[in-house]
């Protein structure tokens, strides 16, 4: 699989960079590294108090979402496959302490509430590098930069988003996607979501990159 850069044009259709913020970024960069481990698999915090206090999400919140009130997570370890993409109703921030690269793909390719994983496309961010990916970007857990490392990668999201899931009762197909707190998820057959009863999405092959890292 071609993996593109996020400084590549092809990234301004499912998110931007984000200039700036250099002493915010190294602050949330030594938290990561000094406060979350990596994994062998993927593991993900909604909310981590280490990098919640940090006055760095204070100005991020208030500047990047409009004062709107955020939760910094983290999601890190090991990982190679698509498995699922999620959208949420609002954009996400990331920042790794590592390298890592997103598997992405567009909302507007879903059709029927399935979407051929053909139509996703694999982007590096360089650690350092902060971004945010668009509400309109399907994507999902992050994968290692290389066949050796894992990967540290902050999650900037509206509070509340990824924890819990709402009572109601599903008033159209795509209320069946929703799996958490302004999460839609679409999974792969072969991914351990589908088996838990996540709506399969994903038609095509479970994309692994792990043949394309050096």
């Amino acid at each position: 699989m071609k993996i593109l850069s996020v400084t590549d044009a092809e990234f301004t259709n499912y998110g931007r960079i984000i200039e700036g913020y250099e002493e915010e970024k190294k602050q949330i960069m030594e938290t990561l590294q000094a406060k979350t481990p990596i994994p062998e698999g993927v593991d993900y915090v909604a909310e981590e108090k280490a990098l919640q206090d940090l006055s760095a999400s204070s100005k991020i919140s208030n500047s990047l979402f409009g004062g709107s009130p955020m939760q910094f997570g983290w999601c890190n370890g090991h990982n190679t496959k698509l498995n699922c993409l999620e959208y949420h109703r609002s954009s996400e921030i990331n920042l790794g302490a590592t390298d890592f690269i997103l598997l992405l793909a567009k909302r507007e390719e879903i059709v029927d509430y399935k979407l051929d994983s053909s139509k996703v496309k694999a982007f590096l961010v360089p650690k350092g590098v902060m971004v945010e990916v668009y509400a309109t970007a399907l994507h999902y857990a992050p994968c290692q930069a290389s066949k050796n490392s894992g990967f540290q990668v902050l999650v900037g999201l509206p509070q509340g988003t990824n924890v819990g899931m709402p009572q109601f009762t599903a008033g159209n197909q795509e209320d069946k996607l929703l799996t958490a707190t302004n999460k839609w998820l679409l999974a792969h057959a072969e991914a351990n979501e589908a088996k838990d009863g996540a709506w399969v999405g994903i038609t095509g092959e479970n994309i692994d990159i792990s043949s394309d890292l050096i």
